[in-house]
């Protein structure tokens, strides 16, 4: 049975997960925008000092494999339509690199300031880590959930999680914390050249 956690907790995944897959979906308010909302997953691989060690460290729908093979994105759903996982990202924490110690999930909008979208549009937001039996398990049996509850009703980018090392072990933390600026602040934030 999954733990569903809250904003700010903090838990050790399973030791024995070594591929790990994060599903994240959501749904969107009634909206007469004219255009699609488009939400982007991406993951940034960053060092002791909070950043990326280098761009290829980005992984998202323009880069989705990062260069070891321990991060992977399975492409962009342009509408998040339908039920379950609207995007997802495979960690195989076995080739995480050394010098990585942090795995920051986040979701951006597509556009959002010329489509004049924002989070307070988007319900039933999560995030989901499940266990993959094999690296060809795409649904996984689920172990944390994390629903986004918060209104956020400015913010364009959000960072969901952060799957991080402390003492030789991998860890969970639901961050839930919003920023304008879309894809570009967070790529910024994390020492992205955009």
């Amino acid at each position: 049975m999954a733990v569903n956690l809250t904003k700010g907790q903090r838990v050790s995944l399973d030791k024995n997960i070594t591929n790990a897959l994060i599903g994240l979906g959501w749904d969107t308010n009634q909206y007469d925008g004219g255009a699609d909302f488009d939400l982007d997953a991406c993951a940034f691989m960053l060092g002791a000092n909070g950043k990326v060690r280098r761009d290829e460290d980005f992984v998202f729908y323009g880069n989705l494999k990062s260069p070891e093979g321990a991060v992977t994105h399975t492409g962009d759903n342009l509408t998040g339509e339908g039920d379950g996982d609207d995007e997802v990202i495979l960690i195989d924490l076995t080739k995480v690199p050394a010098d990585v110690q942090k795995i920051a999930i986040t979701v951006t909008i597509y556009d959002a300031q010329v489509r004049n979208q924002n989070f307070g549009q988007v319900s039933n937001a999560y995030v989901r880590v499940a266990r993959m039996s094999s690296p060809d398990d795409m649904v996984g049996t689920e172990v944390l959930k994390f629903d986004l509850d918060e209104e956020f009703s400015i913010e364009t980018a959000i960072v969901v999680c952060e799957i991080y090392r402390r003492d030789g072990e991998w860890k969970f933390n639901a961050v839930g914390s919003g920023y304008q600026g879309g894809l570009e602040a967070l790529c910024r934030n994390y020492g992205v050249n955009v």
